[in-house]
């Protein structure tokens, strides 16, 4: 007979200080290292992710004027990005509400997203509000996340259980959200989201410990699942859900240039209680038993399936710099090309600055750095296309593992610390009608 637990049970252990408590990269390492990992051996296990979640946007709400100085706003940018009224007019009060979608961008600079203006939000920087009133006044407003009252975080499309590699068949380039450059043809390179074996729904596949209601970390703050997302199917579920954007940490967020605009990074954190064999079943399985499917990258159809293993097995989490190999290029290609700037060139006596707590570890920069600077091993796709085994390198990752590690590790500290409560779903989260998900 299968074993099973309750959520009030797991919740009296952690407040015994006696639960078991681990990241999923320490569960996947002891296994790895032979291990056998039993029922009675963990109770909570805290999953993350971080990548690139186009599905986000923010609400606020705040003041800009006295009452009675303007009727109503028609138009708003916040550092130039457009802000849209409403829903609520708040005739008359001097009042705000807005919403700004992550993918949006400033009419000032189009490299310039949502992704860059909630992270700097979250780190305390003042913000320009510009407001066009109906009855045609103009006006600037300028404040702070301390001003703001209310500010809040949605996800309409994150986490996948799985995300896609991709690779680009054709004989030409092609501009996509998928690389940071144009994308290079003849499977010549390839790219791919999703932190594997860590991944929030790979580890509950069924949605039995994630529902409606379920506490989780969104950028560091405690936020709550609210259903499924956009483009989500029982196959390949993703997750809706909010959170207070005031105390999220900005290193867990970001914009990210591709060279069909700028996209928004996040970062999920997300516990996984034991209560039933079957999930334990599904925690202790590793990258290469986690699947991956390759699609090429203009239409998203399936080319062949792969697992994981091929693009996190033995590669590195974090891209490395060693100023000493930099060759101080006139025009550095990394400062250039650098979807998050985490690189800043230098002169003909000073290298490239490189700014780690900015840097996505993506990895493109090791394949394009002359003087091969930045280094790190990213791992290759393995597979059969048109019965032709191929290797593809990969060139760009669009997921941090290295700060998913780093967010499972501070949700496992907050559990056994009290600061955070494992909660148990108030329902489970159903799908509309089912389609084809290609992304």
């Amino acid at each position: 007979m299968s074993r099973t637990r309750t959520y009030l049970e797991i919740q009296n252990k952690i407040n015994r200080g006696e639960a078991v408590v681990l990241t999923s990269e320490e569960v996947c390492e002891r296994v790895r290292d032979g291990e056998t990992i039993g029922f009675d051996d963990v109770d909570v296990v805290t999953t993350a992710t971080r990548g690139i979640m186009s599905g986000t946007y923010i609400v606020l709400s705040f003041k800009v004027a006295e009452p009675n100085e303007f009727k109503k706003a028609s138009s708003v940018w916040i550092n130039g990005i457009p802000a849209y009224v409403g829903p609520c007019p708040n005739e008359r009060l001097g009042i705000l509400d807005l919403i700004i979608y992550g993918t949006g961008y400033s009419k000032y600079d189009s490299s310039y997203g949502g992704g860059h203006l909630f992270k700097e939000m979250v780190e305390g920087k003042t913000i320009e509000v510009e407001v066009e009133t109906v009855e045609g006044y103009c006006f600037k407003h300028y404040t702070d996340m301390n001003e703001i009252p209310y500010a809040k975080y949605f996800a309409t499309r994150h986490t996948f259980k799985n995300y896609l590699a991709f690779v680009n068949p054709s004989s030409e380039p092609l501009s996509t959200i998928f690389h940071a450059a144009d994308f290079k043809g003849n499977y010549s390179e390839a790219t791919f989201c999703g932190c594997g074996e860590m991944n929030p729904i790979k580890n509950d596949p069924d949605l039995e410990t994630i529902g409606i209601g379920t506490r989780v970390l969104i950028n560091g703050a405690e936020g709550f699942v609210i259903g499924s997302g956009t483009r989500s199917s029982p196959d390949n579920p993703n997750l809706a859900a909010f959170a207070d954007l005031h105390p999220m940490t900005g290193e867990y967020m970001g914009g990210y240039l591709t060279p069909s605009g700028p996209e928004i990074i996040s970062t999920w954190a997300v516990p996984i209680p034991i209560i039933n064999e079957k999930i334990l079943e599904n925690v202790i399985k590793l990258d290469k038993e986690t699947p991956l499917k390759v699609a090429d990258v203009g239409g998203r159809i399936k080319l062949c399936e792969t697992t994981y293993g091929d693009v996190w097995d033995n590669a590195d989490p974090a891209v490395t710099y060693k100023p000493e190999k930099c060759i101080m290029c006139t025009t550095c290609k990394i400062e250039e090309k650098c979807p998050m700037k985490a690189v800043t060139s230098g002169d003909s006596i000073k290298s490239a600055t490189y700014e780690p707590s900015e840097c996505f570890n993506c990895g493109f920069c090791v394949s394009i750095c002359p003087g091969g600077a930045f280094n790190a091993e990213l791992g290759a796709i393995h597979c059969t296309i048109d019965n032709m085994q191929r290797t593809i390198p990969v060139t760009l990752r669009q997921s941090d593992r290295l700060r998913a590690i780093r967010a499972a590790s501070e949700l496992k500290e907050k559990i056994l610390d009290s600061r955070f409560r494992i909660t148990e779903p108030v329902e489970s989260i159903s799908f509309g009608p089912s389609f084809e998900n290609k992304s």
